[in-house]
């Protein structure tokens, strides 16, 4: 299976951890306790993937799931003209991929849509094609690139939080200027780590993965399905009421990233 879809209330994982693989990407989900008072789950994902690139997308919704599944609706909706881009030869074109969401975003039809939800989401899409991976990051969530060279210099997380930002009844794209981010980052040779995840995991009570120092020394590359369950089974045991939803796969890359010029080896 290289596709796949949810969201929360669909089925919403309360007090239930559930960890798969999509082909080679391994998504996890936990609703968050009952014992804390928690009743629903807003998140969402989408995953799609062919031999040559990856396209992954996780939610954070509040209030409702509605706008999580209003833009899951919309991606699945525009999946066609955004494989495409994807597919296309040569070197990855990002640029038309941004050009692309931009679009449905602004569109009458999506702004029209989510003047009519109750809640508004954060969305994180992040693609690798090649030795590069592009994010497009409205709100919240977050996405980190794990290499050990990168690690060695302390870099972990490749996006900015941003806590004002929304798709939904309250709407970034609904302003003069809509306010996102995104950006493009080379992969280094040797494995790749791609980590994205709900908050439900760094703002859980103790914070045990706040630091991402804690995060790498509980990501094991071999069995990242299993470092995967045994992070949602922390956040249980810590009593958090947030959900938390994980998409991670690695990528080995044989190609020399960049270098200093004055670099002595």
């Amino acid at each position: 299976m290289n596709n796949f879809s949810w969201v929360g209330s669909e089925k919403a994982f309360v007090d239930e951890r559930d960890v798969r693989w999509i082909n080679r990407i391994a998504v996890g989900r936990f609703g968050g306790n009952s014992s804390v008072g928690q009743t629903k789950n807003e998140d969402g994902c989408i995953v799609w993937q062919t031999d040559d690139w990856e396209f992954a997308a996780i939610l954070d919704a509040h209030k409702s799931a509605e706008s999580a599944e209003l833009v899951i609706r919309t991606f699945q909706e525009h999946k066609e003209g955004l494989s495409a881009i994807l597919s296309m030869g040569g070197p990855p074109k990002f640029k038309q991929l941004e050009d692309k969401l931009l679009k449905i975003f602004q569109s009458d039809k999506l702004l029209a849509a989510c003047r009519n939800v109750t809640g508004e989401t954060a969305c994180l899409v992040v693609v690798r094609k090649d030795n590069y991976l592009w994010w497009f990051s409205v709100g919240d969530c977050l996405v980190y690139l794990l290499h050990r060279e990168l690690i060695a210099l302390n870099q972990f997380q490749l996006n900015q939080r941003q806590f004002f930002e929304w798709i939904g009844q309250v709407n970034t794209f609904e302003k003069l200027v809509p306010c996102y981010t995104s950006g493009t980052r080379e992969l280094r040779k040797g494995t790749n780590h791609i980590f994205m995840t709900t908050d439900g995991l760094v703002e859980c009570p103790g914070e045990p993965y706040a630091n991402p120092k804690n995060l790498v020394e509980a990501l094991n590359e071999e069995a990242i399905d299993e470092s995967i369950s045994q992070m949602l089974m922390e956040i249980e045991r810590q009593n958090v009421r947030d959900s938390t939803t994980i998409i991670s796969w690695a990528v080995e890359v044989e190609k020399e990233g960049s270098i200093p010029s004055d670099y002595k080896g």
